[in-house]
Order: C-alpha cells, then structure tokens, then sequence
C-alpha cells in the first residue's frame, strides 16, 4: 500500500471506541433483560451511581474514540 494513503479510522483509537461501545452495549442489554424497562430506566435517573450510568458513559466515551479515530491527520510529505 502506497505511504501517502492513510488509513481513515483503522487505528487504535477506532479498535478501543468500537471494544467500549460493545461492551457497554452487552451491558445494558443484559440489564434490560433481566430487569425489564421499568427498573433500568428507575437505575439510570436516580441519584445513586448504578451500573447503567457506568454503562452509559462507557458508551460515550467509546463514540468519542471513534470519533477521534476518525479525525483527520496532518500527512508529511
């Protein structure tokens, strides 16, 4: 593969935002699984700090990753 074609999004910032996203999304489906809508959603509004917030934010920090995965790299040439 030529030097001057970069990659976009294949490095490892995308590899650990998709590895959070997943894992926050296994997460919260096993939740709603076993609880039900009612309780995940009573869990994720108190004031408490509950799986489904770390769950929430493990998710959002994994879109930032892509994000910046996807973000656009200054090329020497």
């Amino acid at each position: 593969m030529s030097s001057e074609y970069y990659r976009r999004g294949r490095n490892w910032f995308s590899a650990m935002g998709v590895m959070f996203c997943v894992m926050a999304g296994i997460v919260l489906v096993r939740q709603l699984s076993i609880w039900g809508i009612d309780f995940v959603e009573e869990f994720l509004f108190n004031a408490e700090i509950t799986n489904e917030k770390v769950s929430m934010a493990m998710l959002g920090f994994g879109i930032f990753m892509i994000a910046l995965g996807f973000r656009k790299h200054d090329q020497k040439r």
